[in-house]
Order: structure tokens, then C-alpha cells, then sequence
């Protein structure tokens, strides 16, 4: 299972607006249900910074996620509502607890 963390900060004047993209995207999985995708999505306590993270788990290697309209669209202007831009980062679990399930999915 490969995993990555994407962290940025938006400009304050786009926070809301980043939130509500992000939100859309969170609707447009739970219509879909992509198998081999767990994924969360923080905005953190100061309001501008964001934190995402994604486990792809799928037979071909490709993200689910990136697939999706919602997504699509939450990407298309991100540079315009970035203060700094958004750095991923592959990551190793080293444990987790109630996060990510077995399943599949995000409890």
C-alpha cells in the first residue's frame, strides 16, 4: 500500500473555499466508492493549512482519486488559493489506530 502526504497553506481569503472543494470531492467518493483508496483530509487549527492523506492499494497502481470530477476541480486552480504550495510526501505506516481499516475504507 502506498501512502502520501500532501501539506500546503492556503491564502486566508480561499480557506473557506479550499474546504468547501475538499468537501466536494469527499462527496463525490462517497457516491463512487473507489475501491483501493482510503483517504482523510485535515485542515488544521490555525485555518489556512491543510494536511491530506491518501492510501492507494489497487491491482494496477493507480490512484482512484485522481480520477474523480471533484478532484479534477479541486486541483485545477490550487496554485491560486495556495499561499505555499502543496509538498507531497511518500510515507511509511508505521501504526495506526481506527484510522485506516483493513476494509478499505476510513472510519
Amino acid at each position: 500500500m502506498g501512502v502520501t502526504i500532501v501539506r500546503y497553506t492556503t491564502r486566508a481569503d480561499r480557506a473557506d473555499d479550499n474546504q468547501a472543494l475538499v468537501e466536494k470531492v469527499f462527496a463525490d467518493l462517497d457516491a463512487t466508492r473507489p475501491a483501493g483508496l482510503q483517504y482523510a483530509s485535515f485542515r488544521l487549527a490555525d485555518g489556512v493549512s491543510f494536511v491530506h492523506v491518501a492510501a492507494v492499494d489497487t491491482d494496477d497502481g493507480t490512484n482512484p482519486l485522481t480520477r474523480t470530477p471533484a478532484f479534477a476541480e479541486f486541483v485545477r486552480d490550487i496554485a491560486g488559493r495556495c499561499e505555499t504550495a502543496p509538498v507531497a510526501s511518500d510515507a511509511t505506516l508505521v501504526g495506526s489506530y481506527g484510522l485506516f481499516t483493513d476494509e478499505g475504507g476510513v472510519e
